[in-house]
C-alpha cells in the first residue's frame, strides 16, 4: 500500500514537471514566433525621417572621407533619399534617381533642386504636358512647350540649364530663382520649393 502511494506521488510530481516543461517550451516557441513581428513593430516606429537623417549623415561622412553606408552600397546615400522620396509620391522619375544625383554632382549643386522644383511644377512629372517629359515647367510659354524624347534627356538638359542660368549667376535660393523663373508668383512658388527641400532634408515624407 505504501509502495503504491509512493508511486502515485512520483507520478503526480512527474506529471507536474512534464506539464511545466511543456509550458516553458510553449512560451519559448511563442516568443520566437513573435520575434519577427516585434522587429517589424520596431521598424515601423522608426520613422522615415529618422532613416533619411541617417542617410544624410552618411552622405556627409562620405564627402568628408568616411566609409560609404553598407545599406546603400557603393552609391551615395543621397541617391537612396531621392529614390525614397520619388517612390513615396509615385513619380515616374523613380528609375532616374541615380541620374538625378549624378547630374547634380556634375554641375555642383545640391541633390534636392531637381526633385523639389519638379514637385512644385508638376507634382513630380504627374502633371507635366503630355509626352513632353518636361517636369519643371521651363521653356513652356505661349509660343509652345519645350519637350524631350525621354526623361533622361530632360534631366540632363534641365541640370545644365539650372547651372547656367541660375546658380552660375548667383541665383541660389528659391526666392532668387523665383524672381527669374516665375516672376509673377506671389511668393507661393518659393515657399513650395522650400517645403519640398525641407521634406527631402528632414525625411518628413
Amino acid at each position: 500500500m505504501k509502495s503504491l502511494q509512493k508511486n502515485l506521488k512520483r507520478i503526480f510530481w512527474l506529471s507536474h514537471v512534464v506539464i511545466l516543461g511543456v509550458v516553458v517550451v510553449f512560451v519559448e516557441l511563442l516568443v520566437i514566433s513573435n520575434l519577427p513581428k516585434s522587429e517589424n513593430l520596431v521598424e515601423n516606429k522608426n520613422s522615415n525621417s529618422d532613416l533619411v537623417r541617417v542617410l544624410i549623415g552618411q552622405a556627409k561622412n562620405d564627402r568628408d572621407g568616411g566609409e560609404i553606408s553598407s545599406e546603400v552600397g557603393s552609391a551615395d546615400a543621397r541617391v537612396e533619399i531621392i529614390r525614397r522620396y520619388l517612390t513615396r509620391y509615385n513619380s515616374p522619375l523613380v528609375p532616374y534617381s541615380e541620374l538625378i544625383f549624378e547630374v547634380s554632382e556634375t554641375y555642383d549643386f545640391e541633390y534636392y533642386w531637381i526633385v523639389a522644383i519638379a514637385q512644385q511644377e508638376s507634382n513630380l512629372c504627374k502633371k507635366a504636358p503630355e509626352g513632353s517629359h518636361n517636369c519643371w515647367g521651363y521653356g513652356i510659354h505661349k509660343r509652345g512647350t519645350l519637350g524631350f524624347e525621354s526623361y533622361e534627356i530632360a534631366i540632363r538638359s534641365y541640370a545644365e540649364y539650372l547651372k547656367r542660368e541660375y546658380f552660375d549667376k548667383g541665383l541660389d535660393t528659391p526666392e532668387l530663382i523665383m524672381k527669374k523663373y516665375c516672376p509673377s508668383s506671389n511668393g507661393s512658388w518659393s515657399r513650395g520649393v522650400w517645403q519640398f527641400i525641407n521634406e527631402l532634408e528632414s525625411g518628413d515624407f
